[in-house]
């Protein structure tokens, strides 16, 4: 039995109190003041339990970052978490926390809360129990992950480049319980197209309808679809036009880029920047590109996965079963600089939902897992070339 899991379940309380109070400090990611507010217990709650240090990163237009970080070797693992939600102040329906039996409700408990606090107890458990490592672990605690990270981004890529691992603290697969060892990339696109106006009963063979072409591309755009490749484009949002009786002078389309490959991205991006007017006189322009490269699952993953299936059968009495997803998160932009696992934080159910949950006696389970596997990869030599030489193949704006 592992002394780690022993010591989390005796502090399996401690963890729901924890969250509890992380859950009602709300924190949209819009509203900065909210987010900040919660970024100070944060910083109180990670050095108190861990014993590590804490610098806080200025951000002007959202939330500041954290950056923890315990232990003293040269080599470094990273931990990945948000504490931002998407959930307005008075949009969860009321009361704010519930617990029931064994379930925790609120909003971000499941995404991602719960993994954070997990996180924050694993290396409590490693402190508390005495484990010496090797290497030092950094966490960081993210403010936009819900926008996309866009001021945060820099600071994951940098942080995973100097890092031999990274451990993303998001949930687990909903209903598997699975970890995640491969996320799509994502894309975003727009199309737009200028025809000619004309007057729709009057003079409509002078027109060029831009509405119509956007028609046609639509309809290409889709064909670019290929499950069996795991590639979907879709066109989420469309307008043009300007009035009934009006030919079209202008229209748009909004464009979401799944793949599970920068292969694949390498292959179907230039089919959607070069696109062409197929209706004579009128003229296209498409702008955008890979949001999140995709996060793959190569043979280093691969290992990552098994080292951490044997820890759960064998130290916490559980099969770990890996999975993929289409959804994106930051470990897609540690992936391509060092070898990354996702999905390690709660069990549960709900993201983005009125239904969002976790398992309450879970939390120790995984946060133990977490424990064990940093141990386990803290014995492992980590190559931190991984990440520059990705870096060098991908180009510096590759993800832009």
């Amino acid at each position: 039995m592992s002394d780690i899991l022993d010591y989390l379940k005796e502090k399996q309380d401690n963890m729901l109190a924890t969250l509890q109070y992380i859950v009602e400090h709300e924190s949209p990611t819009l509203d900065k003041l909210s987010v900040d507010a919660l970024g100070v217990q944060l910083v109180r709650i990670f050095e108190e339990l861990t014993g590590g240090r804490t610098a806080v990163i200025a951000n002007e237009t959202y939330g500041d970052h954290i950056r923890g970080e315990w232990g003293e070797g040269e080599e470094q693992i990273l931990l990945l978490a948000h504490f931002d939600t998407v959930w307005k102040k008075g949009d969860w329906p009321q009361p704010l926390i519930a617990v029931e039996q064994d379930i925790l409700s609120g909003p971000g408990v499941f995404d991602m809360k719960g993994g954070l606090v997990q996180g924050i107890y694993a290396i409590h458990a490693l402190h508390a129990l005495g484990k010496k490592l090797k290497s030092r672990i950094v966490f960081l605690f993210t403010s936009d992950e819900e926008l996309g990270s866009p001021t945060s981004r820099k600071l994951i890529e940098e942080e995973a480049q100097q890092s031999k691992y990274v451990l993303v603290l998001e949930p687990s697969i909903a209903r598997t319980n699975a970890v995640k060892t491969s996320r799509k990339g994502v894309g975003m696109f727009r199309l737009e197209v200028v025809g000619n106006a004309s007057h729709a009963g009057a003079d409509h063979q002078a027109g060029k309808s831009a509405v119509e072409e956007l028609a046609r591309q639509i309809t290409y755009l889709h064909s670019l679809t290929d499950y069996s490749l795991g590639t979907t484009v879709n066109v989420g949002v469309i307008s043009g036009g300007s009035t009934i009786n009006v030919v079209a002078a202008k229209a748009a389309a909004d464009i979401d880029l799944r793949v599970t490959s920068q292969a694949e991205a390498d292959r179907v991006i230039p089919l959607i920047m070069g696109i062409q007017p197929v209706t004579e006189g009128t003229q296209i322009v498409v702008t955008g590109g890979m949001n999140r490269p995709p996060m793959e699952r190569t043979a280093e993953v691969g290992s990552m996965y098994e080292i951490a299936r044997v820890i759960a059968l064998e130290e916490l009495n559980f099969e770990l079963a890996e999975g993929a997803t289409g959804g994106a998160s930051d470990g897609n932009f540690a992936a391509p600089l060092a070898p990354t696992i996702d999905g390690l934080g709660a069990v549960g159910d709900g993201a983005h939902a009125a239904n969002e949950h976790l398992v309450i006696s879970q939390m120790p389970v995984r946060s133990a897992l977490v424990a064990h596997l940093i141990e386990k990869l803290d014995e492992m030599k980590g190559d931190t070339g991984h990440g520059r030489r990705k870096q060098e193949r991908l180009g510096a704006g590759a993800a832009e």
